[in-house]
Order: structure tokens, then sequence, then C-alpha cells
């Protein structure tokens, strides 16, 4: 049988963390070290692989019920070859060092099991309740797998070039960058939205380090828990500032 799609072969590759096209990742497992992925976007493997849910710390639980962020995963293990994808989305592979990364839990299909995660709380420089933002610190040295609607837009931060990015549009910066939450709204009540714009809440980072952006501001339909915190309702996470248009229209 012939046919253009055995274009699309393995890539061949010594590496661990392997592109095998801009929307489907090849990991191997050696047996040594397990890694953790996103729960269900195993599309393929080879070898003697297992799957298992990830178990959660009593902390870990609290904190996802309480601010909607965190990682529901799934730990493989064994030899062999796994592929990974979810939804076609693009998939960047990022190496984590001391400088430690912050993402949205959203956009994370894998990781290596040695790195650390914590959810951490992104303040409003208004100080309105419930309109901070909650993220996700990941810390230690290894790789992680990092999805975006689109190609993304990497901006470099530096201490005389500031940068403010869309709250629905951010997807990871480096975790020493300094972050505030704001909304400079010309309406008295900062809850508003900015006049008639569509524009919302923003983050503004100072310091040195990257910010990731991508080019869309509403996640696919993947009923995926994502920014579903606090902030949700002031144009942060999965129902922000789509949810608020839609509302804005009726009123």
């Amino acid at each position: 049988m012939q046919s253009p799609l055995f274009n699309y072969a393995e890539q061949q590759s010594q590496e661990r963390y392997v592109i095998q096209n801009p929307q489907l990742l090849r990991i191997s497992l050696t047996g040594s070290d397990d890694i953790l992925a996103r729960k269900g976007a195993m599309v393929a493997y080879q070898g003697l692989v297992d799957f298992d849910g990830e178990y959660q710390t009593s902390s870990q639980r609290r904190a996802q019920a309480r601010t909607g962020e965190g990682l529901d995963l799934m730990r493989c293990s064994g030899q062999g070859t796994v592929y990974f994808a979810n939804l076609a989305q693009y998939i960047h592979v990022v190496e984590v060092e001391q400088e430690g990364m912050t993402v949205d839990s959203a956009y994370v299909l894998a990781l290596d099991s040695t790195l650390h995660t914590e959810v951490i709380a992104v303040d409003s420089q208004y100080g309105v309740s419930g309109s901070g933002k909650y993220q996700l610190n990941i810390s230690g040295r290894g790789k992680v797998a990092l999805m975006t609607s689109g190609q993304p837009l990497m901006m470099h931060v530096t201490p005389d070039k500031y940068v403010n990015v869309d709250a629905d549009a951010i997807v990871a910066w480096s975790t020493g960058l300094r972050v505030q939450m704001q909304a400079q709204t010309t309406n008295s009540s900062v809850r508003r939205r900015r006049g008639s714009t569509g524009e919302g809440w923003e983050l503004s980072f100072l310091g040195q380090g990257f910010v990731l952006v991508q080019p869309s501001e509403v996640m696919p339909p993947q009923n995926a828990a994502i920014g579903q915190g606090l902030a949700a309702q002031f144009g942060a996470g999965q129902h922000g500032s789509h949810a608020q248009n839609q509302n804005n229209a009726w009123n």
C-alpha cells in the first residue's frame, strides 16, 4: 500500500521528549523515571507501559476544590513510547530549571514526575474580593509539555521593558517575575469592563524573564477545569472575557 500518509511515520530520536508533529508529543519511558500526563491524553503507545491515576494529597485536593486550579493527572510508567495529544492543540516542550515556571494548569499536557507543583494566587491591585487569579507554580528540574490554541508568542520581560497581557490569553511565565492583576478602566467601578472596548482584566509583568501568550482568549470546548477560581467572573479563566462579552450583550 502506498500513500502520502506514510510521510508521517515516527520520528527517530534519542531524546526523551520529541515533538512528533506540532500537535503530537512522543515521550520515551525507560523504566527509571515516570511521566505525569493529562488524564486521557494518550493517543497511542508501544511497549510495556502502565497507566494509573495519580494520587492527590489532601492539601492538593483542598486547593483544587477551593481555587479550581490543579492538575488531574495519570502516571505513566514502564518501558516504551507513548504519544500524547489534546484536541490538536500545539505542543511545546519547556525545560524547567531553578528559576521555575508559573502556568495555567489547563495548558499542561505532561511533565516529569520529579517536578513539584503548587497552587498560588495572583492578587488584584484593587484588593477587590474575588478578583484574583489562581495559577500553578512548577519548580525543580525537568521538562514540561505545554499546549496552546494556535502558535504562541514568547515575550521577553526586562527591567526596562515590562509587559501587559490579557488574563485570558496568558499561558505561562517565569516564576521570578513580579506580577499584578489590574484593570485600567474608565468606569467608576473596577468591576466593569473598559467602556465598550471588550477589554478587561490583564496581568502586568516586571523583572527579568519570559511570558508565553497564546493567540486566543477562548479555550477549546474540552470541559477542562481551567481558571475557575474566584477570578472567572472578572475576565480570568474559562468563563472570563467570553462569558462577560455575552453578558454585556444583554445589558
